[in-house]
């Protein structure tokens, strides 16, 4: 007797190596549901010392919960396709690497924090190398390792704390975002495309119920996911394209230096963030998800 993926072949029936209660079927579809932690990688925060590039200045006590659900339906136990809703949040702050440096608009003299909310739904393929290996009954694995890729659509909106309250970011134009002066600033969208890719390992604890732990990057095609990219601005142009309620906000949020004199200003043109590289985030779930398979009568 010979499996081929997780199916065994016989002559007279096709069923799953697990038990003889379930066919293994061309097409399963799996459902299930995830948790896991959310963490990102934006202009703001990060390690200790000059800023690095990804998993170099990545900080782990800003993770947070995340969640989310899906639907799979897989081939031949080789292919899966696979929409999922996922919603978490994120934040970060240069005050964590509390470590004063000479330059005061340098990442810990700067000074700036931000958090946002996350929502995602995401369609991407999963695909399972081993499947198209041959194992004898005896060395049969309940360990599937894949790897998965797609496209995904999600909204955010990047807040900062202030006396007390948080406050929606966009609005304020912090780096000039649309102003006639700044024309390269563009203003960004709150809902965008990113390109999820990641890998994962699938146990099956039984013919039916699997778990899976799983890492997925979110590429992105923004730099504003924490609302900084560029260079600090003329505060006076809040005045200009402003209301008086809100240009008084945006002149104490776009600057907050530490140790700057009451009532002087940065210089403009001064580096607020690195345009040259976009955030990401990413999540790592647990998940369970149960495979709707033909029952043998």
């Amino acid at each position: 007797m010979w499996l081929i993926g997780y199916g065994v072949m016989k002559t007279n029936a096709q069923f799953y190596f697990y038990n003889d209660r379930y066919y293994a079927g061309n097409f399963i579809l799996e459902g299930g549901c995830s948790g896991g932690v959310m963490n990102s990688l934006t202009d703001l925060g990060g390690r200790k010392g000059n800023g690095r590039t990804f998993l170099k200045d990545l900080n782990w006590s800003v993770s947070r919960p995340s969640y989310s659900v899906f639907l799979t339906g897989i081939l031949k136990e080789i292919i899966g396709i696979r929409i999922e809703f996922t919603t978490g949040n994120i934040s970060s702050y240069d005050s964590l690497l509390k470590s004063p440096q000479s330059d005061p608009t340098q990442r810990y003299g700067r000074n700036l924090g931000f958090r946002t909310p996350i929502s995602e739904i995401q369609f991407t393929t999963e695909f399972y190398p081993f499947s198209f290996k041959q194992f004898k009954e005896e060395n049969i694995s309940f360990w599937y390792p894949y790897v998965i890729a797609g496209i995904g659509y999600f909204w955010f909106n990047p807040q900062a704390f202030l006396s007390g309250r948080w406050y929606d970011l966009k609005p304020l134009h912090l780096e000039g975002q649309g102003f006639p002066e700044y024309s390269k600033h563009k203003t960004y969208q709150l809902q965008q495309i990113n390109i999820p890719v990641g890998f994962g390992v699938k146990y099956e604890l039984s013919a039916c119920l699997n778990t899976r732990l799983e890492i997925l990057h979110r590429l992105l095609f923004t730099d504003y996911l924490d609302d900084v990219s560029t260079v600090y601005i003329d505060p006076a142009l809040f005045d200009k394209y402003l209301s008086p309620a809100q240009a008084q906000l945006a002149k104490q949020l776009y600057c907050r230096i530490r140790n700057l004199p009451p009532g002087s200003n940065i210089q403009e043109g001064t580096a607020r963030g690195d345009y040259k590289h976009n955030d990401a985030f990413f999540t790592i779930q647990l998940k369970v998800s149960w495979a709707f398979r033909e029952r043998i009568k």
